[in-house]
């Protein structure tokens, strides 16, 4: 479907959504991983909470972090599986110039959040080890709730420029995007025009953003290290690592997938076929929001009991 007109300034209606270019017609049995690892993520979430939630003993500001980012690892694959099943089941491809620029807002602005959840939590590890005694002091519900707002409101004041340059741009060629969801630099390349001001926004907001996070989470564990090796006892430098074990499984789980997409769309793409570059991408937001209920159902003690209690007990209610 093209949209065509005497001027170039128009806005298009409606965009075109693909899919995954090259793979249309497999949209059914595409959506079946898809199906199975969203539902692995919804209620590997909703149980993280529902532990949490319930278990006055995990009242502490690590789980505090943790329901964060159970609850971004809720909203943040719900941006973009709908309306992906909607494509492979249904055929309709079709999303509003407005509901795109929302979903392309929202898409981004949850991965900003995630990684400022992650930084967050390598914080909360700094001060755990190095300052063990004065660890419920320093972090306070006052700071938390603080942590909390700044990680929001820095997602918000560096992805709404995106939707804004989008806006301003000139769709004078076609209206179709070769992804499965409104993501940034798919939609620019479907306008006309000067576009270089989007693409580099698009690339210093995305190496600031993670240089800065992995640079002080790279710190963090500097600090981390230097203290644990300076513990008295094997046991408890053995102690203090597994503490930090599950956050840096879920660090890996979560930035690979998404360096190695970047990597791969913006110095890759003629050697990465572009559905392989589309199914990364959505690996990058559907993984770690399955996995990491997992990684820390199974490094964390309190919550890998919990569960198997509530299991056994087959007495739990989801999201409540």
């Amino acid at each position: 479907m093209q949209v065509t007109s005497n001027t170039t300034s128009l806005i298009p209606l409606i965009f075109i959504l693909i899919g995954i270019p090259g793979l249309e017609e497999d949209g059914l049995w595409l959506s079946i991983p898809f199906v199975l690892v969203y539902t692995m993520a919804i209620l590997g979430n909703c149980t993280l909470l529902y532990i949490i939630k319930t278990d006055r003993n995990l009242h502490e500001p690590m789980y505090f972090f943790l329901s964060l980012l159970a609850a971004n690892d809720l909203v943040f694959p719900s941006s973009t599986v709908p309306n992906m099943l909607k494509i492979f089941w249904f055929d309709f491809r079709e999303v509003s110039f407005t509901g795109c620029l929302v979903q392309m807002f929202f898409v981004h602005s949850l991965s900003v959040v995630e990684s400022g959840i992650l930084l967050a939590m390598a914080l909360d590890r700094y001060v755990a080890i190095c300052y063990p005694l004065r660890y419920t002091s320093l972090l306070t519900s006052a700071l938390l709730q603080k942590i909390g707002l700044v990680i929001i409101i820095r997602a918000i004041v560096t992805i709404l420029p995106i939707p804004i340059l989008v806006r301003r741009l000139q769709y004078c060629k076609y209206n179709i995007i070769s992804h499965s969801y409104c993501e940034h630099m798919a939609v620019v390349k479907v306008a006309c025009g000067d576009v270089s001001l989007n693409s580099m926004y698009g690339l210093v907001l995305s190496l600031s953003i993670t240089g800065f996070d992995l640079l002080f989470i790279g710190l963090s564990y500097m600090m981390i290290l230097r203290a644990v090796f300076r513990l008295p006892s094997e046991q408890a430098r053995h102690k203090a690592f597994s503490t930090c074990g599950a956050h840096v499984c879920v660090i890996l789980v979560t930035y690979t997938p998404g360096i190695f997409s970047f990597v791969t769309y913006r110095f890759g793409q003629e050697n990465v076929p572009h559905h392989v570059h589309v199914l990364l991408a959505n690996v990058y937001i559907l993984f770690p929001a399955m996995l990491n209920p997992m990684v820390y159902g199974i490094k964390t003690k309190q919550i890998r009991r919990r569960a198997l209690d509530i299991f056994h007990k087959g007495g739990i209610h989801f999201c409540t």
